[in-house]
């Protein structure tokens, strides 16, 4: 096993969508899923549950749930991290305790927490020398998804990844600065001569970056675009697909037992 130095893993992070044909040892697995439990979780009701897939035929049906991306076929594993509190109403059940944790707040506990597992997870792979790719295709099919790994009442497909030995090193992708994130002592809203200051950097470079991969060039040609934040909103995230996919969260939370809020 590897082990880096936490500001080089910390500071290192990159998206990996490539991966060499090489399995990832179950100790090893078994070291970074203990690193995930260790995370901080709600009053340490650990409300979340890991679905770890390596079978080749159950790939290719969760390929389409997550929009086609490669990495899903290529990677040799696949961690879906869910809210989870079938779990913990069942204990409660059996401990003849009155069972609820069925309402929108419980799962944002159980969602909290499995992105805290997820990250703790990304972690330790990490400092292994392995490369991972968030897929933001868990939450917004989170229905389809669900499906797929037959997950009962109560559970929640939060955040997933991709999981193996990199095949390719990307540069780092460029982050806001700090003064533009960070907050002391109370909020500090923007000036609109600080939001173009925050987001020069991000401007130039993420408008090179398209304007260097021809496809992406040729994207934002024929769609007129002439900016990044137009290329974010008018062919990334259109209002016209996060409505969709907000009503696919709330159509299945309300199947899956959470939005019993009165």
């Amino acid at each position: 096993m590897i082990v880096l130095e936490l500001n080089d893993v910390l500071h290192g992070h990159k998206s990996i969508r490539e991966y060499e044909d090489k399995d990832v040892s179950q100790e090893l697995l078994e070291q970074i899923l203990d690193a995930g439990i260790r995370a901080s979780s709600s009053g340490n009701m650990q409300s979340y549950s890991v679905i770890v897939t390596k079978d080749k035929e159950l790939k290719k049906k969760l390929y389409t749930a997550h929009m086609d991306q490669s990495m899903v076929i290529d990677a040799p594993i696949l961690l879906t991290f869910c809210a989870d509190f079938n779990r913990m109403r069942k204990w409660l059940t059996l401990n003849d305790a009155p069972v609820h944790f069925d309402n929108f707040m419980s799962f944002m506990i159980g969602a909290i927490d499995a992105t805290l597992v997820a990250q703790n997870c990304a972690l330790a792979a990490e400092n292994a020398g392995l490369g991972l790719c968030y897929m933001g295709s868990t939450l917004a099919n989170c229905n389809q998804i669900g499906e797929i790994l037959n997950l009962p009442p109560n559970v929640v497909p939060i955040v997933g990844y991709s999981l193996g030995y990199p095949k390719e090193n990307p540069p780092l992708r460029d982050r806001l600065p700090r003064h533009g994130l960070v907050h002391y002592e109370q909020y500090h809203d923007y000036s609109n001569e600080e939001i173009l200051e925050i987001y020069k950097e991000r401007d130039e470079k993420g408008w090179k970056r398209y304007m260097d991969i021809p496809k992406l060039k040729e994207m934002t040609e024929q769609l007129g675009l002439k900016n990044l934040a137009q290329i974010y909103t008018i062919a990334k995230y259109t209002q016209e697909s996060h409505h969709q996919f907000s009503k696919t969260v709330l159509d299945y939370l309300e199947k899956q037992n959470y939005m019993n809020n009165e």
